[in-house]
């Protein structure tokens, strides 16, 4: 399919600068500018960096920008003032981002710079005559994010903040000089920062350049995902589990899934449609979830963790039994969900299961554990237990491991070595 026809089937332009054909109507340099804030992308970052992915496959030429000279001011936002990163700090940063592009990009060449490199540079006095002059504060207030904190009198903005738009204007007359970049994406949250360079180049060079932005991935509440708002989902496997990262896809809404699997896949718009048509027929089986989740899975974390993802839920919610995991499998398990360990000794007379329930956080108590026995509200390894005097035995043990649940409640239970 045409680049272009794909990227609008998917939704993936809102602002463009000019035609969206006359900007993909060539090969481009295109550059993306990532904050330094973390040393992982997390999942709103992922949806452009897929963009990019897009693109070099399309021919185009990648240019990632780490901001680790804007990453020691930080854009604004509508609440207080970014903390200010240090370089030690900055610089593991940008490794730790370097590294996960690699792995999501899949082969994909692209050129990675920091803006340490000429910002720290500047001469306060040239930058002032020769870039601030064509900045106005007339336009620079009306930006939302700082008519915000304009209108807010206990969130007044600095000046440091205030200069962002400038610095990242800059950015872009930079790297068009130095390495031809024409082109610049970014999330729509960005957009008027984004201009900001396409007028400073025009301004200062001459040159037309351009710039579109694709819509803000947000969460069920409308708020985009990011570390500031406290709901980041990460790339990084430290960070963000594969199994945390492969159910946080599952629970896609029914209404969200089409829109996810069209950013963060690379399954065609026919193979889409087709699975919707699936889901639609039947929401239930949460086949485009289940999709969405391997794919994406599979794409940050490979083919081996997603499955490893898959085995782990199916023991936990599908009825998939302890016995059949691998070992890699039951370490995933036991590092996914609370676990509590026995001793051989404890095993070999018998250990009570309420005991099991308290130890492991499912009960409270001795008498709450009993109360849910009782109700025969307790399993284990898939099996009711129908006893309040029911005990453990090595018998229940799958090489070291057994799942004791309670309601939507599980432990893992393992022997001491």
């Amino acid at each position: 399919m045409d680049l272009i026809e794909d990227l609008k089937g998917r939704g993936l332009v809102e602002h463009t600068s000019a035609d969206i054909e006359k900007i993909l109507g060539k090969r481009r340099t295109v550059y993306l500018g990532i904050d330094p804030s973390a040393d992982s992308p997390q999942i709103g970052n992922l949806a452009i960096i897929m963009l990019m992915r897009r693109l070099g496959a399309a021919g185009h030429k990648l240019v990632f920008l780490v901001g680790g000279g804007t990453g020691m001011i930080g854009d604004p936002r509508e609440k207080g003032e970014r903390s200010l990163l240090d370089q030690k700090t900055l610089k593991a940063n940008t490794a730790g981002i370097k590294s996960e592009l690699r792995k999501v990009l899949g082969g994909t060449s692209f050129t990675l710079v920091d803006n340490a490199d000429w910002l720290t540079k500047i001469d306060l006095f040239s930058f002032l005559r020769d870039i601030g002059k064509h900045f106005t504060v007339n336009d620079l207030i009306k930006r939302e994010t700082i008519k915000k904190r304009l209108e807010t009198p206990d969130e007044s903005i600095s000046f440091t903040e205030f200069t962002y738009a400038l610095l990242q204007g800059y950015d872009y007359m930079v790297l068009n000089k130095k390495y031809g970049v024409d082109l610049q994406v970014g999330g729509s949250d960005q957009w008027t920062n984004i201009l900001s360079g396409v007028d400073l180049t025009r301004k200062k060079e001459g040159k037309e350049v351009f710039a579109f932005t694709m819509p803000l991935i947000t969460d069920a509440s409308g708020k985009k995902f990011g570390k500031s708002e406290g709901n980041a989902v990460w790339t990084d496997a430290k960070k963000t589990s594969p199994y945390t990262f492969y159910q946080f896809w599952l629970n896609t809404a029914d209404d969200q899934v089409e829109r996810l699997l069209k950013v963060y896949t690379f399954l065609s718009l026919a193979e889409i449609g087709a699975i919707m048509e699936l889901h639609t027929r039947n929401p239930g089986k949460r086949e485009a979830q289940k999709l969405l989740a391997k794919e994406v899975t599979i794409l940050v974390h490979g083919e081996k963790a997603s499955q490893n993802a898959i085995t782990v839920s199916e023991v936990l919610f599908g009825g998939r039994q302890v016995s059949t995991l691998s070992k890699d499998e039951r370490k995933l398990l036991i590092g996914e969900i609370p676990s509590h360990t026995i001793t051989s000794a404890s095993l070999k007379d018998g250990y009570q299961i309420a005991e099991a329930l308290v130890a492991s956080g499912l009960a409270s108590s001795k008498s709450d554990a009993r109360r849910v026995l009782e109700a025969n509200g307790v399993s284990l390894n898939g099996e009711q237990v129908v006893t309040v005097d029911g005990l453990l035995t090595q018998a229940h043990f799958f090489d070291g491991t057994a799942l004791l649940r309670r309601g939507k409640q599980m432990a893992v239970l393992t022997i001491e070595k």
